[in-house]
């Protein structure tokens, strides 16, 4: 009889002991799914091919809904399964006080904002009195509270398209050398492959508003000359100085381009000699989380026209892909300033008889 009973407590211990580790095995799986910690694509362990970015294994970010709304017709939901995937190489620094820190290098895959954004149809707020679309910008927020900033150019402007992503798969790119083993985002994650200090690398995007710049600009289309002998500079609407020529004490830059218009095609093949904006704003505008997320600066005409380009992409890039102030005295119709992007494919951007420059990082 005792041992009848004795086998019954042990049958029944052992069924605890097995519910127990199926439970444990559960939300194993699911600290699993939500870690990232099970490669979903092995390392090419052998170099059996000449590419560096696939010698570590690639993991599954956590993803979330990622709404689209703002000034557009058709808001939504973005379903991902409709588009293609992209991949860019990150050598990720934050800001630590005055300094910089790195944080690891990673290889990044996901969904570009050029494709997220590519079908959603414009419904500017302002588009009865300005209709270009190159004063848009986006926001994008997580629901933490941190919204970085990305201009309409930065997404479909560039020399390289599809550099901007929301990262769903991560890889470590590790040194040979070391092994070093940088630690593993865990969720989805905005990824601009071309700042310098990746503040703007925000975990868990859950919505990307398009939004017009708020600035009553008079507009005078077709206003001739078109001419401005200064540019007035604002820095969070206090005036910061007034320029009547470029700054002796930045040295000049000449950079040769091939000038394209989106309308009127070639331009000019000849060179740009100017002072880069961001040496010009180095000391005049401190460099904060705040303004790497969400400065922008507009730049504006005498006739109007304008143009939206954030800090980070003015100030804050690693492809030395510099945008110019050109003063050319000489010019008394459309001059005697104007900027030359030399990060744009089109020459849209390169404002011509510019009078004003704002800067500011609140955009309510």
């Amino acid at each position: 009889m005792i041992m009848k009973k004795t086998h019954v407590l042990s049958t029944i211990f052992l069924i605890l002991v097995f519910i127990l580790s199926c439970d444990n095995e559960s939300k194993q799986d699911d600290n699993n799914k939500n870690r990232s910690n099970i490669p979903i694509i092995e390392a090419d362990t052998v170099d059996a091919t000449n590419n560096f970015y696939d010698n570590a294994e690639t993991y599954s970010l956590q993803t979330f809904d990622l709404e689209v709304t703002g000034e557009i017709a058709n808001p939504g939901i973005v379903d991902f399964s409709e588009l293609p995937m992209h991949s860019l190489i990150v050598k990720e620094t934050v800001l630590d006080g005055d300094k910089d820190t790195f944080i690891g290098a990673y290889r990044y895959d996901g969904y570009s904002l050029y494709d997220i954004l590519n079908k959603r149809c414009l419904n500017k707020k302002n588009a009865e009195v300005f209709s270009p679309i190159i004063d848009l910008f986006v926001e994008i927020e997580n629901d933490k509270g941190d919204k970085v900033i990305i201009s309409w150019g930065e997404i479909f402007y560039p020399n390289h398209l599809h550099e901007i992503i929301i990262a769903t798969r991560v890889m470590r790119i590790v040194p040979s050398k070391t092994d070093e083993l940088w630690e593993l985002p865990v969720e989805s994650k905005v990824v601009v492959s071309s700042d310098l200090i990746t503040e703007r690398n925000i975990s868990r995007p859950t919505k990307i508003t398009i939004r017009s710049y708020n600035k009553d600009l008079k507009v005078e289309q077709g206003k001739d000359p078109l001419f401005s002998p200064k540019i007035d500079v604002y820095v969070e609407n206090e005036i910061s100085e007034i320029l009547y020529k470029n700054p002796i004490n930045i040295p000049e830059i000449s950079l040769h381009t091939i000038f394209y218009g989106r309308g009127r095609g070639i331009h000019s093949t000849q060179p740009f000699t100017g002072v880069s904006l961001k040496s010009f704003f180095k000391g005049k505008i401190k460099r904060t989380q705040k303004a790497l997320q969400e400065g922008i600066f507009v730049i504006a005409a005498d006739d109007g026209y304008r143009g939206v380009f954030t800090y980070s992409e003015l100030c804050n890039r690693n492809d030395q892909a510099e945008v110019l102030l050109v003063c050319r005295p000489e010019l008394k119709n459309k001059g005697i300033f104007r900027v030359f992007p030399s990060c744009d494919f089109f020459s849209d951007r390169a404002i011509k008889g510019i009078n004003a420059i704002y800067y500011s990082e609140n955009q309510e």
